[in-house]
């Protein structure tokens, strides 16, 4: 086999040839492994490589879905017991951190039979849209290099879109499944609250916001990874149900005609682009093409105050998590990213008062978008707000640093994050992906569907919502969707 055949399948096709004893696991891992060698110069999309791991495990008797199917970590809540893990933080980069156990993720992966051979570059502690990180450098996206592969799942989204791997770990606490997806043209499922395990070390994370799962190139794969990796284990707060059929099996069965809400506002007022409306206008028509209903109405959910909280929660969490990592490792001043540091000092200044309301209006929000879903069977809308923006586009202006050094030493930070300056924070920080963390919060699935690429042939997802523990409409809808306008021929046009 060549590349040019290997890059004719998805995850599930490359698991069928081993299966049939056309193509041994140690070759498709070794053209892997050349391809990566070949673009991830260029990419930036790897930054650990596990590659004797790799070769001894595909010498071995493999079974499951994805038998012989090479596969990428996140650098990122994805540990594996006996190797380098980072989160893409100078301080873990410079010691020489090494995880003692796996992941519960990554023992599900594994049972799949994949063969993982590296880990993919993230942004330090995946607290960005952006893969770009002071540890690791900016990971690029194969559609323009001059262009970032998104956050924080960049580097996985990359390695697929590449074509290094067919589908590849991620994980998603504001949207860092469907960003990266949305950027580089791949398909992007968040499941819902506590569909996927975090343990051993955590029950879950963000209060259940954030989630483990993969990006991959093909609605399929999407699925049977998720067959594979459901359900609770030891250390989940509580169980979900799991549906009543698989979910790859579900892909066979005929979409009921479905009513769709669309909108292509910003909810927190910010621009969106030509290029993000122009995509859900798009699939609009093809979902009208394809039977379906689709209205123009958006939640009654107040998409500032939504952001607020999502802000509140992630800085606050962060700054926990911080405080854990300086106990666990010795690091010094420069050893975290000026970003991190603002944002740890202005989490660290919410009290116990504001966290707990802020958590509280979470509930409220569920109870908006399930009102909602008593009208609508799914709700669209632009993944991101403009196509991938380029490297270095998004950073601290350079003459905030000096100030927010100073302001950081004298331990007075969080003062840039009080009155009217929350608001702006907020739409700073949110403005390129404003669209994603309403799914989060409220604990809701939720996919990116590469359905429209610009005339720069820079792609753009649309996103969809459902309600809670219903990502068999999404896959169902996905699959009907890419039969309609197939994506998957696209990835040949990427010359890295």
């Amino acid at each position: 086999m060549n590349f040019s055949e290997y890059l004719r399948y998805d995850g599930l096709g490359l698991a069928e040839l081993v299966a049939q004893k056309q193509i041994h696991p140690a070759e498709l891992l070794q053209i892997a492994i050349e391809r990566s060698q070949q673009t991830n110069p260029a990419l930036n999309a790897i930054i650990i490589p596990m590659h004797d791991y790799a070769k001894n495990r595909a010498q071995n008797a493999l079974s499951g879905p994805f038998a012989g199917v090479p596969f990428l970590v996140k650098d990122l809540f994805q540990e594996y017991a006996g190797y380098p893990t980072s989160y893409g933080c100078q301080a873990f980069k410079r010691t020489g951190h090494i995880a003692e156990h796996n992941a519960e993720i990554v023992n599900r992966w594994e049972n799949t039979g994949i063969l993982t051979f590296g880990r993919t570059n993230t942004p330090e502690f995946g607290i960005k849209g952006i893969t770009e990180s002071d540890a690791w450098g900016a990971c690029h996206n194969p559609w323009n290099l001059k262009h970032n592969s998104g956050g924080s799942s960049g580097g996985s989204a990359s390695a697929v879109a590449a074509g290094i791997v067919p589908i590849a770990g991620a994980g998603d606490g504001g949207g860092s499944i469907r960003i990266p997806a949305s950027y580089c043209g791949l398909f992007g499922l968040k499941p819902s609250r506590g569909r996927t395990p975090w343990g051993p070390d955590m029950s879950e994370a963000m209060h259940g916001a954030a989630i483990q799962h993969v990006l991959s190139k093909s609605v399929r794969d999407s699925a049977a990874m998720l067959d594979a990796t459901q359900g609770a284990e030891h250390s989940s707060l509580f169980k979900i149900e799991l549906p009543s059929q698989s979910y790859l099996a579900c892909l066979q069965q005929p979409v009921k005609k479905l009513k769709i809400a669309f909108s292509t506002q910003s909810p927190i007022g910010t621009t969106v682009s030509k290029d993000a409306i122009d995509a859900v206008h798009h699939t609009a028509r093809l979902l009208e093409s394809l039977g379906h209903t689709v209205v123009e109405a958006q939640p009654e959910i107040d998409g500032m105050s939504l952001a607020r909280d999502f802000i509140t929660t992630w800085f606050s969490q962060f700054s926990y998590m911080l405080e854990q990592i300086k106990q666990q490792v010795p690091t010094t001043a420069g050893d975290f990213e000026l970003d991190s540091l603002a944002l740890a000092a202005f989490g660290a200044k919410t009290t116990a008062l504001e966290y707990i309301h802020n958590l509280n209006n979470w509930g409220v929000y569920v109870t908006q978008m399930n009102q909602f879903f008593d009208h609508y069977d799914l709700y669209l809308t632009p993944a991101t707000a403009s196509v991938a923006p380029k490297n270095g586009q998004i950073s601290i202006p350079s003459w905030q640093k000096p100030i927010l050094k100073s302001l950081l030493k004298v331990g007075k930070a969080h003062l840039l994050a009080q009155g009217k300056l929350v608001d702006k924070i907020v739409k700073d920080n949110l403005r390129w992906v404003p669209f994603t963390q309403l799914a989060n919060i409220t604990g809701l699935p939720a996919m990116s569907v590469p359905l429209y690429w610009n005339a720069d042939n820079l792609p753009l997802g649309s996103q969809f919502i459902a309600p809670f523990a219903r990502e068999d409409r999404l896959l169902q809808l996905a699959s009907q969707l890419e039969q309609a306008q197939p994506w998957f021929h696209k990835y040949s046009e990427i010359k890295v």
